[in-house]
């Protein structure tokens, strides 16, 4: 986000006029919905690990922490979104067959976790306020503005507007007088105080101290979970030839031999053969066909990520839009990523949300590929082991990706991720 100070133009006032509102409404409604929540993530974390010793949070702390990781990541997308300031989450994987207990101290061990807790109190405090500054500065000298046009008439005795009592149209006129100079303040400090605010947010959920082992840390994670990913793929594709087309081809091979026997014999039961083998070819053909598009899907490869997505939505079952806004492509392996990334996610949209209708919108912004599936199912979706958010996670941690999960009960289900990359 950049800032605009000189002046002079009308083009320019109106730009800086709009940063202002803008600046305001976000600030205002990122404090409105993050305290309540904030609070709430932390009486719930509190009380979850005080259960741990009666068994009751080896249950609950999972799921809370979980939540709190979802509220922490849906901070990450607005400060790079809203601020342009990049907080890359570090969490720790876990097993995937990992039970409550082995999940709760695995979640409890991670530095990330204590991280995100001691963000908590911070952002319902002075994250509240700084947040709410930009809105305060905006609005509040409209109040001084209608008491001096005649607001103070029906005002109370002795009220204040700031440091200004009113008592009549002299103060009033102060009361405006002091309006005009808050309004002032704001028109150079209204984004910057906003600003403020995801730079704060960066300095107690960031990484701090002993960022870069925590990076590379990381990074020798995902790098694992890259070649696990990879060597089940090999696998599965060995699997997948030996099970269904080798099969197929050996089937055909025996039916060539018996039609070579039965070719003067028993000419009929020859052309029986032979319409079978063709049937098994096709067969094979197609099954080879499904195995290179699960590989990589000729139409990704041909045509590119947005034109691969519209091709996945038009095979839903459910009535789907699609919006891209990307002027190039990306590496391919990072279409890749996406590609299945996306394709997981409708996958969940239409088995497990009952959705009927469903957004997708991708748009590559200041480095980012970003992209968002929005269904109108019942929720209730969460980030957890052994989910199919949490390979879709684990697969974006490989290139530094960041995947966010809103999904409150009774929907709708907003998923997003960004990959950082650059467009050719």
């Amino acid at each position: 986000m950049t800032y605009d100070t000189k002046s002079g133009t009308g083009g320019d006032q109106r730009t800086r006029a709009r940063g202002m509102g803008l600046a305001a409404v976000r600030g205002l409604a990122l404090a409105l919905v993050s305290l309540p929540v904030a609070v709430l993530c932390f009486v719930l974390s509190l009380v979850s690990i005080a259960l741990i010793p009666i068994g009751v949070g080896i249950v609950t702390t999972p799921w809370v922490l979980t939540g709190v990781r979802a509220f922490a990541d849906w901070r990450r997308v607005l400060a790079a979104e809203w601020g342009g300031v990049r907080i890359p989450p570090a969490y720790r994987p876990l097993p995937k067959d990992a039970n409550p207990w082995a999940r709760t101290f695995g979640m409890l061990g991670d530095p990330a976790t204590w991280r995100d807790l001691r963000w908590l109190p911070v952002d319902m405090t002075a994250g509240f306020v700084t947040a709410l500054l930009p809105a305060v500065l905006l609005f509040y000298p409209l109040e001084g503005f209608a008491i001096a046009a005649g607001l103070w008439r029906v005002l109370p005795d002795g009220y204040w507007y700031g440091f200004v009592q009113v008592e009549g149209q002299a103060s009033a006129l102060g009361a405006a007088a002091l309006g005009l100079g808050l309004l002032f303040v704001a028109h150079f400090y209204t984004p910057r105080l906003l600003q403020v605010h995801f730079q704060l947010t960066r300095a107690v959920l960031g990484a701090g101290q002993g960022e870069l082992a925590e990076r590379v840390r990381v990074l020798t994670e995902t790098r694992q979970d890259a070649v696990d990913t990879s060597a089940a793929e090999l696998r599965r594709i060995e699997r997948d030839l030996h099970d269904g087309a080798q099969a197929r081809l050996v089937a055909m091979g025996m039916d060539l031999g018996t039609i070579e026997m039965l070719v003067d014999k028993d000419p009929e039961k020859a052309k029986q053969l032979v319409a079978q083998a063709r049937r098994s070819s096709a067969d094979a053909l197609d099954e080879l066909r499904d195995l290179v598009r699960g590989i990589h899907p000729p139409v990704l490869a041909e045509r590119g990520l947005g034109d691969a997505v519209r091709a996945l939505a038009l095979r839903l079952p459910v009535a789907a839009e699609v919006n891209v806004e990307l002027p190039g492509r990306a590496e391919a392996p990072v279409e890749s990523a996406a590609y299945f990334a996306v394709s997981e996610v409708l996958t969940n949209a239409v088995k497990h949300a009952d959705a009927d209708r469903i957004w997708i919108d991708l748009h590559h912004r200041e480095g980012r590929l970003r992209v968002t599936v929005t269904d109108n199912g019942r929720g209730g979706a969460v980030i957890g082991t052994g989910s199919g958010l949490a390979g879709i996670e684990r697969r974006l941690g490989t290139f530094d990706g960041v995947l966010a999960v809103s999904s409150p009960a009774g929907g709708p289900t907003m998923v997003t991720m960004e990959i950082p990359c650059a467009l050719s």
